[in-house]
């Protein structure tokens, strides 16, 4: 997946998981130029930055950026304070109910805002994220209508948005289930054994986060059990 200096740029937040890796596979099979960003924010799963490496290094995305941003120093998420116990599972459904405690006040509106900035900078035309509204743990910061109001913000906010051309927020994944997502990861050459989306921080993926459980029920309803947690590594 090699990249001309003389495609288009865009940016891709990359996590490391599933979803942010087939974003970026997207955005170079869409024929961009990227640069990844990624956030070590305090985040109880620092795992997912190894993964980041992994996937950007396998996508040959030669520009990747690290940033600090230390959203655990004022806690409210059992993503960043490890006194905080992770979301129990439903009995039922196997997830938990209502927007979970692992969403993380103002991440992903601080993240997009920094991606904007290094955009603007970079003169690139678009932004690719994973953000997903069908199958995910009822974030409300990954929602269409979020995505649209943060587009209208970036056209209000910058050089670039008043001079006609902001960059572009893609969130290509948005109304894909998840096992869309795994369908269109495997057609696009994604590293799915190297991405991580457990919430926890071990060697590896507990099996029972609600990341993991969403991730390995997609995994074997699109025809590969042996990524799941519970076979292999997820």
């Amino acid at each position: 997946m090699s990249q001309s200096s003389l495609s288009p740029k865009a940016i891709v937040l990359l996590s490391g998981g599933l979803d942010s890796a087939t974003a970026a596979a997207q955005a170079i099979a869409d024929g961009y130029d990227l640069t990844a960003l990624s956030f070590n924010y305090g985040q109880r799963h620092q795992r997912e930055l190894e993964a980041a490496k992994a996937v950007a290094k396998h996508l040959a995305i030669a520009d990747h950026r690290f940033i600090d941003v230390n959203l655990a120093q004022w806690g409210a998420s059992s993503l960043t304070d490890l006194a905080q116990p992770l979301p129990q599972d439903d009995p039922q459904t196997g997830i938990a109910a209502g927007i979970p405690s692992t969403y993380v006040p103002g991440r992903n509106t601080v993240f997009i805002a920094l991606a904007l900035a290094l955009a603007e900078a970079k003169e690139a035309e678009a932004i690719y994220l994973g953000i997903n509204a069908v199958d995910y743990s009822g974030y409300p910061d990954c929602r269409p209508e979020y995505l649209a109001a943060f587009q209208q913000l970036a056209q209000l906010s910058s050089k670039a948005g008043l001079e006609g051309h902001a960059p572009a927020l893609v969130a290509p994944l948005v109304m894909d289930s998840k096992v869309d997502i795994v369908r269109r990861a495997v057609a696009l050459g994604v590293p799915i054994e190297q991405t991580w989306s457990c919430y926890q921080g071990g060697a590896a993926p507990c099996g029972r986060c609600d990341s993991c459980r969403i991730r390995d029920r997609a995994l074997v309803e699109a025809g590969y059990p042996q990524l799941a947690s519970t076979t292999g590594q997820g």
